[in-house]
């Protein structure tokens, strides 16, 4: 199976000196409304307008089982994956809260849970296997499969777009996914190991230990993965969600959509994606920092500045909505907002020379 990612346009880099002298035209002193106005440039270049507007955001909750539970990686067990989808698919999880509260358009994607889910409308079958292997003893995923999971993801994204969609909010849920993007942020950006793994779920000290042992054998027994083999990396660690995350992250930045990405597991996938097809990073906004003490490191790594910092490590998309709020305001000002010259309002003075 072969499968070429879309290519991602550039920025539309030549709108900066128009869109920054919208901004600074604005009735309030230059540069006064801090990371908004960034925002708004970035949206700009990202939409190709000087009118950037978000009006249709969708959030995508990823679901897979990770064979490596097995291993204890986790305090909680598998079957945590697919009981927190029936909970999405209920209404009643964190990110259903968040979503309604924004008017956001909500789905979830069976992306390889280990279990047969009823049909419902707000969940899409996706199913590329039920939960991947255990990557203590094989490889997660064949490449095949992993090619699967990043072709279907490409082609939601490309969905959401011709469905209208301006943004990409993406979530994930699965037992074991901090191991996996852990091990996967670690070979692709070369960090080590120790500096990628935190508590997950809520480990104690001693669970974080006996975490951190068995990743290590992980990454011993599939050593050869590495960021020049992006697609092997993904087939080593597995993770159907992430990598059927980062496959509509591609699939979203070759629409122009904008990407909210969320905590460590969305970064993991952003990484991934980063890899796979150079550019997608310039249409992600990370919305906050995780406690998950991987994140910081990965995100300093990228050379990005998150939104927020509330603590959060909940992940399915939270944070991202989270932010929503900030990213609408940013092109809302840009759009509605007086300028001197329209409100009369007197520009500063240029001072004279003596």
């Amino acid at each position: 199976m072969t499968w070429q990612p879309p290519e991602i346009p550039p920025l539309a880099k030549q709108l900066v000196p128009e869109l920054q002298a919208r901004i600074d035209a604005k009735t309030k002193p230059p540069g006064s409304l801090g990371r908004l106005e960034e925002l708004a440039l970035a949206l700009g270049m990202m939409q190709a307008t000087t009118e950037p507007a978000l009006r249709n955001g969708r959030v995508l909750v990823f679901a897979g089982d990770h064979g490596l539970a097995e291993e204890g990686v986790s305090p909680f067990p598998q079957a945590v994956t697919v009981q927190m989808v029936a909970n999405f698919l209920a209404g009643g999880a964190a990110i259903n809260v968040f979503a309604r509260q924004q008017g956001l358009t909500f789905q979830v994607i069976d992306a390889g849970v280990a279990a047969d889910l009823p049909p419902h409308p707000q969940l899409l079958a996706c199913k590329v296997r039920p939960g991947t292997r255990n990557a203590r003893r094989e490889p997660a995923l064949t490449r095949d499969e992993a090619r699967q999971c990043l072709e279907q993801g490409a082609r939601l994204a490309l969905d959401l777009a011709a469905d209208g969609a301006d943004a990409f909010l993406p979530g994930e849920m699965g037992i074991g996914n901090t191991s996996a993007s852990a091990l996967l942020c670690s070979a692709l950006l070369g960090i080590p190991l120790d500096d990628c793994v935190g508590s997950g779920a809520g480990h104690d000290r001693a669970g974080l230990a006996r975490k951190l042992t068995i990743l290590k054998d992980v990454q011993a027994r599939h050593a050869g993965a590495s960021a020049q083999d992006p697609i092997g990396a993904l087939a080593a660690f597995g993770g159907c969600e992430i990598g059927m995350m980062a496959g509509a992250m591609i699939g979203a930045a070759s629409q122009r959509l904008l990407i909210v990405v969320d905590g460590f597991i969305a970064t993991a996938a952003v990484v991934l994606a980063e890899r796979l097809r150079p550019g997608v990073l310039s249409y992600c906004v990370f919305s906050h920092v995780s406690t998950e003490s991987g994140h910081a490191k990965v995100l300093r790594a990228l050379g990005v500045r998150p939104l927020l910092d509330l603590g959060l490590r909940l992940g399915e998309g939270t944070g991202a909505v989270l932010a929503w709020p900030l990213l609408v305001s940013a092109t809302a000002f840009l759009r509605e907002m007086a300028t001197f010259e329209s409100a009369g309002v007197s520009e500063k003075a240029n001072p004279t020379s003596a």
